[in-house]
């Protein structure tokens, strides 16, 4: 009788602070107070790097502001939000990174880099200023322009991951 009190005194324990206790869980990695954050600036970012892929900084801006809309509660606007997210596409090369028996290149390695500046206009402490950097890589025996597209679209949802890590998901 002693056993069975005690058990379900324990249970009732256990359900008591499992019901008391408020932990939230954000799946999507955003940890944002919305009671003082509603609102979001995000400039388009110009392409600066010497060599220029036309479609590139549409793409980049695009998915930038994308992940904000699909992963925040966060309201876009054009000028003074609360969080403010600027910068520049300063760099887009190409460069060989392995070689065949032949001596001859066998793989290329394209890489971009985005400088962020962050304003947080509520937590002036979180703000900064930083690069990102991907790559990503493809076989010499294909034309860059038949792959082009799709490397930098990699390399974008890379970027713009990195970017929403940064700046709201806290980790």
């Amino acid at each position: 009788m002693r056993k069975q009190i005690a058990y379900y005194l324990s249970i009732a324990t256990c359900l008591l602070a499992v019901i008391s206790c408020s932990i939230s869980y954000k799946f999507n990695g955003a940890s944002i107070d919305y009671s003082k954050t509603k609102t979001i600036t995000i400039a388009d970012f110009p392409n600066r790097a010497s060599y220029v892929w036309g479609p590139m900084a549409p793409m980049f801006n695009n998915e930038l502001k994308d992940i904000f809309a699909s992963n925040t509660k966060l309201q876009q606007v054009r000028r003074n939000g609360d969080l403010k997210i600027e910068g520049e596409i300063t760099q887009y090369s190409q460069r060989n990174k392995g070689v065949n028996s032949e001596g001859q290149s066998s793989m290329a390695e394209l890489s971009m880099t985005v400088n962020v500046r962050f304003t947080n206009t509520k937590n002036h402490p979180e703000d900064f200023e930083k690069q990102f950097s991907a790559t990503a890589s493809y076989e010499t025996t294909q034309q860059l322009s038949a792959v082009q597209e799709e490397l930098v679209q990699q390399m974008v949802k890379e970027l713009t991951e990195q970017i929403f890590n940064a700046t709201v998901a806290n980790w």
